[in-house]
């Protein structure tokens, strides 16, 4: 099980999201960063679509009760795993920077040879949390990003606050099995369907790992700072546009407004001119639409957008630029491009 101490600013379930159902007026959902969530979950030996947790701006606290395999991808952060003091056979902790225990071995933690193959030494600091008594029977190791590392019982997470970007993900061995709700157990922002944001004191199953294959790997490269450019291709609605509106979303850089969210990321910036008067009516959209409505302000949709809209889309992101889009920050600079 993982409990929830602190969720952060915003924190959900989220695996592949609930697509085919568009007709019905429900949105996808799902990781707002796709492939992050792939990731995180392949480090740890889970098929890419299982239910992980998306923290934005990080800031969460997770306890496990039982030892499992983790791994943070997504938007770098801190992670600081707080753990219970190893005891070596005959009952004598630990020290902070003491040698592994056989304990941790067994758990899974430690390669055959001692190698530590969680990313980080199985050395640490002492936790000035609670008691003196609780500090000196718990140390703080520091964990890397897309790396798999053994958290073991009673383990705490404590993720930071990015440096950049906006969405960072937690796997776990077995995934997140929270509740199905059309065929998946992601949240919905705009529809309100899946599990409620996460709150401190929710506790979430894991699943079962018997049947997962073994980790083989070590670690994964961590992707470079995101360039700010969001590639996109015309229309389908770029006639009802002035002449030369394409050509002005791509000139000078938009900022991304705080109004920001799942359903999507809100630019201000140059104003786009529309050639017709009036509204469309409701069509469909999709992940990556730039809609623009009255005000000539960019929206980008991101995985809760709305199944249909009635604003005309003046361009759409290209796939390998939807997860560049999520990771955007209120205040952060972005150039849109023609592919």
């Amino acid at each position: 099980m993982i409990e929830v101490i602190a969720p952060g600013p915003y924190a959900t379930v989220q695996d592949l999201g609930r697509p085919g159902y568009a007709h019905l007026g429900v949105p996808r959902s799902g990781a707002a960063d796709e492939p992050s969530l792939r990731l995180a979950n392949r480090l740890v030996g889970n098929p890419e679509g299982a239910a992980g947790i998306e923290l934005t701006l990080g800031g969460a606290r997770l306890r496990l009760t039982a030892g499992a395999w983790v791994a943070v991808t997504g938007a770098a952060c801190p992670v600081d795993l707080v753990r219970p003091r190893a005891a070596v056979p005959g009952g004598t902790a630990l020290s902070a920077a003491g040698r592994a225990s056989t304990a941790e071995v067994s758990a899974g933690g430690l390669s055959a040879g001692g190698a530590f193959t969680g990313g980080a030494s199985p050395g640490g600091t002492s936790t000035g949390d609670a008691s003196p008594g609780e500090a000196i029977r718990r140390v703080t190791v520091p964990q890397g990003m897309c790396a798999p590392f053994w958290v073991p019982a009673g383990g705490e997470l404590r993720l930071g606050m990015p440096g950049a970007g906006l969405r960072t993900y937690v796997a776990v061995r077995g995934g997140v099995e929270a509740p199905v709700t059309m065929g998946s157990r992601s949240t919905d922002s705009l529809s309100g369907l899946g599990p409620a944001p996460l709150a401190a004191g929710t506790v979430l199953p894991v699943g079962p790992t018997g049947g997962l294959p073994p980790i083989t790997v070590d670690a994964a490269p961590r992707p470079g700072p995101g360039a700010g450019v969001l590639r996109v291709l015309p229309g389908p609605r770029d006639d009802w546009f002035a002449p030369g509106a394409l050509a002005t979303l791509c000139a000078g850089p938009y900022e991304v407004s705080q109004d920001s969210n799942r359903v999507g990321v809100r630019v201000r910036g140059a104003r786009l001119e529309r050639a017709r008067e009036g509204e469309l009516p409701s069509e469909g959209m999709v992940a990556g639409a730039v809609q623009v409505p009255p005000s000539g302000q960019p929206i980008v949709f991101l995985a809760d957008h709305p199944p249909t809209g009635g604003y005309p889309v003046i361009a759409v992101l290209t796939s390998a630029s939807l997860a560049g889009a999520a990771q955007l920050r209120p205040g952060d600079r972005v150039r849109f491009r023609l592919a």
